[in-house]
């Protein structure tokens, strides 16, 4: 993470100390609009007390000024007038205090960041896993930017090389001119007489003799020099690979599994101006050095000279493209991924990028995109290469779009606004899977010409596997579906095969992060929590969470086979518990009012040996999307207590009257368990008295009852609230007709 984003989530002192680094020697607004390009320098790798760095700090100061001038010419509208002026006051400001001592300018940035480093650390506590994964990611982006700097000096150098070599083979060719007008001198002495042939060939011949052999010799340092310049750029070209390997299949892959976890409710993947950054970089030294080669391909056709030079350039000229063949295709992504579960007939969007399209200058031929669904099968005959004939499993309205490039962020992508899956066609599923099992992509693909069109790319991605529905009643088991893969995908698998089984542990966090991002709280599972969701799962009753710690679930056991007496899967149990929170309980989750996952004979153990009133929130085992009140109070048929509990409230019972109401209706719960007084906890969600009737008129009320007696109970004492909520549904059916003639005619 950026020192400059943590630095400014400073506070207090530390925030005070930070602001008093900046002034008239280094603006504020300097270090936040430049921030990554600042982080990106090697301050460290410039010593101080040695003026020879001078020339390095020298072009750091020049660079920083362009940078500055290059940001304030991107400003536009009202506030980027304003803001491009004071810019551009800096950038001179800066130019006029460094100019004649740069190195003061190295010695300021480095003293800001090392506090800035030092404040951020002792905020976050570098012990803490926030810190210790700030100074990881610090040390890998100060690898990867050595890594930089190492190829602009290798590539600097070899610059320098094939100037030199250009030079030299520009003074052989013209040496070589004049052993031809030598050559042509002494042809020509054949008609002189043989006396003024005497006279002026020994001249000539000791001329060629000399130039000749100092072409031989020059020959030979010219081959050198290419065989250096191409081995020079061999090993520029490993460390490209390398840098290149790097930041596409360590960090790119790592952003694209943070999206697909992000599809969980997992942390969003976070910006990809970094990674552009990286990717321009990358795209600039490539091209670079492939002109080079180009030139060196070029002098060898100007002058041949026999030798391997020939093969070695042809070798380097197939490495380069195949480098920046592997960049272009890595580096078109989807930035924002359909949604995974797709419904017919239903709008949807989706937004591809190109990280290095400005660099290579694509958008000056803005390309096309074409959006298709495809099969499972159909991705994995792509991804092998296989011919698929254009194939699709379905009609995408809207499924073209322009890429377009924004100068002011320097981005090249393409925004699907209104695509909408008209129809899709299934393929014959296996065994036991069912519509809601079978998965599906989105395939994108384009074509860029590069270099103005020396190098032309057809490019392809995959979005993220899509659940296809015809129906709001297949969403909870393709979102099953979805949660698995997105959990439990490897990387680089083939389309799109997850494990059968997964270990409990990895799915419970699976399951939390899903549960925190439904119920948009940061109160997630506890290991209690846990602990009932396993013994649910298991159909176990062990209490001790070690003992599920290396058990696996299966896909079946997790939505395929009911659990044991129900007719519904854990999942759907589970999904139902996470919509009724986010609907009707999230507030009273995030109070910590719910327990939720605990059993029957769990809350009778908690509740017997709490006085009488005292009442706790769980959710239904026997119904899905249910939660019920269990309480303690007397038995009135036997002089012993015992533990009541209401039939499930579902979303049907809360659309018709809130939780905090009902339970404000039902005088005898008093204590919210373990001890809290029941007002003290919800009667900040009771709904307010109702306000004095309105010209003549009474609006009705409705309230909970829980009759005295038994006739409602079950043989477990349970309350029937089907029976006892038939009144109060009653009147909500009446209040929610459209009225009708006569009755507007009596109540007038």
């Amino acid at each position: 993470m950026a020192v400059w984003i943590q630095a400014q989530q400073l506070q207090g002192d530390a925030l005070h100390q930070m602001q008093s680094l900046y002034g008239q020697h280094f603006p504020i607004e300097v270090r936040h609009y430049l921030s990554q390009w600042i982080e990106g320098q090697l301050w460290d790798a410039i010593d101080l007390e040695n003026p020879q760095e001078e020339m390095k700090a020298k072009r750091l100061l020049e660079s920083l000024i362009q940078e500055l001038q290059k940001k304030a010419e991107h400003q536009v509208g009202e506030d980027g007038f304003l803001l491009k002026i004071k810019l551009g006051h800096y950038a001179s400001q800066l130019k006029s205090t460094y100019d004649r001592c740069p190195l003061e300018l190295v010695r300021c940035i480095k003293h800001i960041l090392y506090t800035e480093q030092r404040l951020v650390r002792e905020a976050t506590n570098s012990s803490s896993p926030v810190g210790s994964l700030m100074d990881s990611m610090s040390q890998k982006y100060h690898q990867i930017n050595q890594g930089f700097e190492e190829l602009r000096v290798l590539t600097q150098d070899t610059e320098n090389d094939l100037r030199k070599l250009q030079h030299n083979q520009e003074y052989f060719i013209i040496q070589y001119q004049e052993s031809l007008r030598i050559q042509a001198q002494l042809s020509s002495l054949a008609t002189l007489p043989p006396a003024d042939r005497q006279l002026r060939e020994p001249s000539l011949l000791s001329k060629r003799a000399t130039v000749e052999s100092w072409l031989t010799r020059e020959a030979n340092t010219l081959q050198k020099y290419r065989l250096g310049l191409a081995e020079k750029h061999q090993k520029t070209l490993a460390l490209l690979r390398k840098q290149q390997t790097v930041i596409l299949d360590d960090e790119l892959i790592q952003w694209k599994r943070r999206q697909q976890l992000a599809g969980n409710g997992g942390p969003p993947e976070g910006g990809l101006d970094i990674l552009q950054s990286w990717c321009e970089k990358l795209a600039e030294t490539i091209w670079q050095n492939r002109q080079q080669i180009r030139r060196a391909e070029h002098l060898r056709q100007q002058l041949p000279i026999p030798g391997p030079i020939e093969e070695l350039l042809t070798e380097l000229n197939s490495t380069i493209t195949d480098i920046i063949s592997t960049l272009v295709t890595s580096t078109f992504i989807i930035e924002k991924q359909p949604p995974q579960v797709l419904k017919t007939q239903t709008k949807f969007a989706a937004t591809v990028r190109l990280l290095v399209g400005g660099k290579l200058n694509v958008h000056m031929n803005p390309p096309q995109v074409k959006a298709t669904i495809i099969s499972e099968q159909q991705a994995k005959a792509l991804l092998k290469n296989e011919n698929t004939r254009n194939e699709s499993s379905g009609e995408i309205l809207n499924n073209n779009c322009v890429m377009e490039y924004h100068q002011t962020t320097g981005t090249l992508s393409a925004h699907f606004r209104n695509m909408s899956l008209k129809r899709i066609r299934r393929s014959d599923r296996r065994g036991a899977e069912s519509v809601t099992e079978e998965k599906f992509t989105i395939l994108f693909e384009s074509q860029f010409s590069v270099g103005g069109n020396e190098l032309v790319f057809q490019v392809k991605t995959l979005s993220l596997p899509v659940v296809v529905i015809v129906h709001g009643s297949q969403d909870n088991n393709a979102t099953a579906t979805v949660l698995w893969d997105n959990a439990f995908a490897e990387p680089g698998r083939v389309p799109f095969i997850v494990p059968d089984k997964v270990l409990w542990p990895q799915l419970c966090e699976a399951l939390n992060m899903k549960y925190k991002a439904e119920v948009q709280s940061n109160r997630g599972l506890s290991e209690e929590n846990l602990v009932f969701l396993a013994q649910k799962a298991f159909s176990s009753s062990c209490v001790n969470p070690e003992d599920y710690r290396n058990m696996t679930m299966t896909w079946s056991q997790f939505n395929r086979e009911s659990l044991p007496g129900r007719n519904f899967t854990f999942w759907q149990w589970f999904d139902g518990v996470m919509e009724l929170t986010k609907k009707h309980l999230k507030p009273h989750w995030n109070d910590g009012a719910i327990l939720g996952f605990v059993n029957k004979q769990q809350a009778q153990d908690m509740l017997m040996s709490k006085p009488n009133g005292t009442f706790l929130l769980r959710f239904s085992d026997s119904e899905i999307g249910g939660i019920t009140i269990a309480w303690v109070a007397e038995n009135p048929n036997k002089a012993e207590r015992m533990v009541w509990n209401l039939m499930p409230y579902t979303t049907k019972d809360f659309s018709i009257r809130s939780l905090a109401d009902r339970i404000s209706d039902l005088n005898h719960l008093l204590f919210l368990y373990p001890d809290r007084p029941k007002d003290e906890v919800f009667s900040k969600y009771y709904t307010p008295p109702l306000s004095k009737a309105v010209d003549g008129y009474v609006k009705p009320q409705i309230k909970q009852v829980v009759p005295d007696g038994d006739p409602m109970l079950d043989a477990d004492g349970d309350f029937d609230l089907d029976d006892t909520m038939d009144v109060a549904r009653h009147v909500e059916e009446l209040l929610r007709r459209p009225m009708e003639g006569q009755w507007s005619g009596q109540q007038s």
